[in-house]
């Protein structure tokens, strides 16, 4: 974490307990104000359909709809969409295996692995307010980050924690500080490091994630047989990649500066070459590769309701509206 005066650590604190408690605080009271009647876990309807929402793969799209998971077609993401009972703060699916990361009580938070049922399978719990979930090609491992000190990328007292989770084994890396970081081809350590938005190769042993350190942040290439993670390029922020794992989507920070807000972009693995896409508002998320050509990510109108808007990741086109009143997308295609 950043090394602080003890006087700006009880401030990030103070402001870090503040932003906690009226999350989990509004949590609680709009689920207790909903209306809707509860079903059996993992079998709600949405309109037009009456079926249970799964994991298993399929041309379909995952998403967060007012706080429940809920599925849709994937060639007519804006229709009739089947909503679960199931409620995710965040959520990421692959390979029938899914990760929700939800408050466990008013005050704490934890990371669930589904089955392709949505029933759960393993809990682990995480020190702070739920932020980026990924699970891997094969369904093997999970990941999650949270904070745990300020509220946003842009505070300056911000930290993470970010784990992952081996659903065969059920070992855990409950923080990725505990690899070894290798920067500039030397073994690396410093107080501030923090790390964030964790994606995984198709091997279940390689992924890519941003590490923060120095005032900079860094895409970094992770081993989890060798526990280490090193540093690739800088002012990449959370990585998302490609289907075929050869271009990395990621939000790149306005001449380095995440005040300024972020450009969602594409990075070329093999050139290292940046394509900036055609959506020019700050987008803040873990975009989803909804196709080998398509990036999904999460805008929020002014009122606060998020919309999954789409893409090309080529810099062609326009973006457009995907998933109106939805966030968190995940394609469940094999």
């Amino acid at each position: 974490m950043t090394q602080l005066s003890n006087k700006a650590r009880i401030g990030v604190l103070a402001a870090a307990v503040v932003v906690l408690a009226g999350v989990a605080a509004g949590y609680t009271a709009l689920a207790a104000d909903r209306a809707e009647p509860a079903a059996a876990t993992g079998t709600g309807t949405g309109p037009g359909r009456d079926a249970a929402v799964t994991l298993t793969p399929g041309p379909r799209l995952l998403t967060i709809t007012d706080r429940h998971l809920a599925t849709v077609a994937a060639a007519d993401p804006n229709g009739p969409r089947t909503v679960s009972t199931v409620e995710c703060l965040r959520v990421y699916a692959a390979a029938g295996t899914g990760v929700c990361l939800r408050p466990q009580t008013a005050w704490a938070y934890e990371v669930v692995v589904l089955d392709a049922d949505l029933h759960p399978r393993q809990t682990v719990a995480v020190p702070g307010l739920p932020n980026r979930a990924r699970v891997s090609p094969s369904g093997r491992f999970v990941a999650w980050t949270v904070f745990v000190g300020g509220d946003s990328y842009t505070s300056s007292g911000f930290s993470t924690r970010t784990g992952i989770l081996d659903t065969r084994t059920g070992t855990t890396i409950s923080s990725l500080e505990e690899l070894t970081v290798i920067h500039e081809g030397k073994p690396y350590r410093n107080v501030d490091v923090n790390f964030w938005g964790v994606t995984f190769a198709a091997d279940d042993n390689r992924f890519y994630a941003t590490m923060s350190t120095a005032g900079r942040r860094y895409l970094v290439r992770g081993d989890l047989a060798a526990r280490t993670v090193e540093t690739l390029r800088d002012n990449v922020e959370c990585p998302s990649l490609s289907p075929d794992g050869t271009r990395i989507a990621f939000k790149q920070a306005i001449d380095a500066d995440p005040q300024r807000g972020w450009r969602l972009s594409v990075l070329d693995l093999a050139t290292m070459r940046v394509t900036q896409t055609a959506e020019q508002t700050s987008v803040d998320d873990q975009a989803a590769w909804v196709d080998g050509s398509t990036l999904g990510y999460t805008l929020r109108q002014d009122d606060g309701r998020p919309d999954v808007w789409s893409v090309p990741a080529d810099g062609t086109g326009a973006p457009r509206l995907l998933i109106p009143g939805a966030e968190s997308p995940a394609p469940l295609a094999v």
